[in-house]
């Protein structure tokens, strides 16, 4: 009998390094969010990214953070965690956990919430202090969904392609 292999990743590195690999899909030039969705059985059930919506070009649509609001980003783009939901075509998503990059906002804890899902795993916080975010964890404690700030680990992994 061989001894296995002990330099193995964990369930929480594994998940939220494929949410940080799915934040490298995002076009915007200023923040990228990735999102992994994960079944009770630690089985992936869907990922997203922040960006447009299917069908709006990313060449047409503004990246700019700030000026009139019709030519910035935030009335057209779509959260991670949001498409991670939408994305996901196999029924409920009930005691389902997600892991983010960074702390959902008000919108998307609203999503997460309806859509059942009970655990929030979030890599980053920046923006604890705004009353989008402050909003999203008044909600999400209220409707008992648990916010599990991940502990970065410090492993570096590589993958080439």
């Amino acid at each position: 009998m061989s001894d296995k292999r002990k330099d193995y990743i964990s369930w929480d590195e594994y998940f939220m390094g494929v949410a940080k690999l799915s934040a490298m899909r995002s076009k915007d030039p200023n923040t990228q969010v990735g999102a992994c969705i994960v079944s009770q059985d630690n089985k992936i059930l869907s990922m997203g990214y922040n960006g447009f919506p299917i069908g709006c070009s990313d060449d047409e649509f503004p990246w700019a953070r700030e000026g009139d609001p019709l030519e910035n980003k935030y009335f057209y783009t779509t959260h991670s965690e949001l498409n991670a939901i939408l994305n996901y075509r196999g029924g409920s998503l009930d005691g389902a956990k997600i892991y983010v990059s960074l702390f959902p906002c008000n919108e998307c804890a609203k999503a997460i919430i309806q859509s059942g899902i009970k655990t929030i795993v979030y890599a980053e916080d920046k923006y604890e202090n705004t009353a989008s975010v402050i909003a999203s964890k008044r909600m999400l404690r209220s409707a008992g969904v648990k916010m599990i700030h991940y502990e970065h680990t410090g492993r570096k992994i590589e993958i080439e392609l």
